[in-house]
């Protein structure tokens, strides 16, 4: 029972680290489809450049402010939609100084200009608002504003939106198919406080009231859920990484308050961590805006270049190993996985929230790699066949397309089984370690579908994949062994979903050694050992699938 209790605990743990990214969807399927479709009100436009502009009023809940669209038109248009949740009031819509009329449904809202935007050309608008975004109860699993106070009593404040999506908070085209290519992100807060967004300080400037407005560009592309702020009283230091594409810098942000634990807990992980992740998936995507690590108010989250931290200054998750196997208790689970995300996640970044596996599951199995960098090779398949037990096989990894929903949660230990068995089938770690680079570099900044994905490991590969994906993503049962032994002869064949499901797997065809068999759905035979029989069949449990006695 207590093994048992222990299993079940570990597993609501993953579920609630997998609703960081999940947020609390819309119910309502007009709404979700307006949130989640690529209408031409939306691709009619390409985003180059925001301007976030707000002040953030901490004893009201408050914001009010601007934000700048600059766009090239893809194709002539009349009007648009832009994203604003309807808590949140839109002051006026400016264009070539004159206000533009504009129309609300839902959390959308439709602009439309006094004559058409030619295909091609470069404009602009600027959208005003206010009013008192959505609290978030219990972040960050469910999204919105997070309003706290440090152990000293000063204003601990931030943000944290994934999935939800970034208009609970500020205007733009909240849709993750288009990241625009650099944004200045301007926050006005009390001048006695410090404040942290995403990119490089550029400046800071004194406002009437006893307010001080943060000026941080940032010069790469960037997805809006990752746009943030830190409000706090914090200590900052900095740092250097000499990394594969020179000189990187690295800034810390801590509390006060916690600075004196905060400085050597991440001075041990930082650096080793950047030195693993470089080597296993390319040089660190955002040289030109810096690395940071930012504590926060929330447990953790992926934001780009401003990483959120809220651990405790623990190792493991909150002083847990979600694995099981004591490894994970070796590292700071939200600096390794967050920070992992600026690779998978931030640098390739999925079109459609349906297929965020791409993000979590290759994330996860960053996990996998810091254990092997910091441990061996034997130590990283304990830590992934671990993760095995918290996966529930409820719903399959992705998600409907289209209307801003996710797939399963096992998209984080799943997804990180699956890339372990396509590795397992690779044999051969140094290839298996230029695809993982390689889709980092074909895919630099860029948004993508889980197909680009798939195309590209096999081409890189050599393998045959697609049943392989098609059963672990798109479908809720894992493949399952169905075996016989008698007179020395292994029967066998694969139980799927997937027709002509032909994935090659390593079993016990003798004692103390794994040999590849390669099942399909038809029965096959093949000699076994005198010693190996039915009670003593094994897999190799790098393969993730079940295994069934037949009659």
């Amino acid at each position: 029972m207590k093994k048992l209790f222990t299993i079940l605990a570990l597993a609501c743990s993953i579920s609630g680290l997998q609703a960081q990214m999940l947020g609390k969807n819309q119910v309502n399927p007009r709404a979700d489809s307006l949130r989640g479709t690529l209408t031409p009100l939306r691709t009619c436009y390409d985003i180059n450049y925001y301007h976030l502009d707000v002040k953030i009023d901490i004893d009201q809940k408050s914001v009010s402010g601007s934000n700048e669209f600059a766009f090239t038109a893809t194709q002539d248009f009349t009007k648009l939609q832009f994203d604003l949740f309807d808590n949140l009031k839109v002051e006026k819509v400016l264009y070539k100084g004159a206000e533009l009329p504009f129309k609300r449904e839902y959390n959308a809202v439709f602009v439309t200009f006094p004559k058409a935007v030619k295909k091609g050309s470069k404009d602009k608008f600027t959208v005003f608002y206010s009013g008192n975004p959505i609290v978030a109860k219990t972040p960050p699993w469910d999204g919105g504003f997070i309003f706290k106070k440090d152990s000293a009593g000063n204003p601990f404040v931030s943000v944290a939106c994934q999935g939800l999506g970034a208009s609970v908070w500020w205007p733009n085209k909240d849709h993750q198919s288009d990241e625009v290519d650099s944004m200045l992100i301007s926050i006005t807060v009390p001048n006695t406080l410090q404040e942290i967004s995403n990119g490089r300080l550029r400046n800071t400037v004194d406002k009437p009231d006893g307010y001080k407005q943060y000026n941080w560009f940032v010069a790469n592309p960037i997805n809006n859920y990752d746009v943030t702020f830190y409000i706090g009283k914090y200590a900052h230091w900095q740092d250097s990484f000499a990394g594969e594409n020179g000189n990187l810098t690295i800034d810390y942000w801590a509390l006060q308050t916690d600075s004196a634990k905060a400085r050597p807990h991440w001075d041990a992980e930082v650096k080793p961590m950047l030195k693993c992740f470089e080597y296993w998936f390319g040089p660190y995507p955002w040289y030109k805006d810096g690395y940071k690590l930012v504590q926060a108010p929330h447990l953790g989250m992926e934001h780009q270049s401003a990483v959120a931290y809220g651990n405790q200054f623990k190792q493991g998750y909150l002083g847990r190993d979600l694995s099981g196997t004591g490894h994970g208790l070796k590292w700071d689970f939200i600096t390794i996985h967050e920070s992992g995300h600026e690779w998978f996640g931030n640098n390739i970044t999925s079109k459609d929230i349906a297929d965020m596996w791409v993000h979590e599951g290759f994330t996860n199995y960053s996990e996998v790699l810091f254990t092997e960098c910091t441990e061996n090779k034997a130590a990283a398949d304990e830590y992934v066949i671990g993760l095995q037990k918290i996966i529930q096989n409820n719903v399959p990894i992705i998600g409907p397309y289209g209307v801003n929903k996710e797939g399963s949660g096992d998209m984080y230990p799943k997804g990180a089984n699956l890339i372990s068995i396509i590795r397992q089938l690779i044999n051969n770690d140094e290839k298996f370690r230029q695809i993982l680079r390689g889709l980092n570099k074909t895919f630099y900044h860029q948004t993508v579908t889980t197909a680009q994905i798939e195309q590209y490991i096999a081409k890189q590969s050599g393998l045959k994949l697609d049943k392989i994906f098609d059963q672990y993503l798109r479908y809720t049962k894992i493949p399952v062994l169905e075996y016989n032994i008698s007179n020395h002869t292994l029967s066998y064949r694969w139980v799927t979903d997937v027709k002509g499901f032909d994935m090659p797997v390593r079993v016990t065809l003798k004692a103390g050694a794994y040999s590849l068999i390669k099942p399909t759905n038809d029965w096959k035979t093949i000699p076994v050992d005198a010693s190996i029989t039915a009670e003593n069949f094994k897999h190799d449990p790098l393969f993730y699938i079940g295994i069934k006695k037949g009659e």
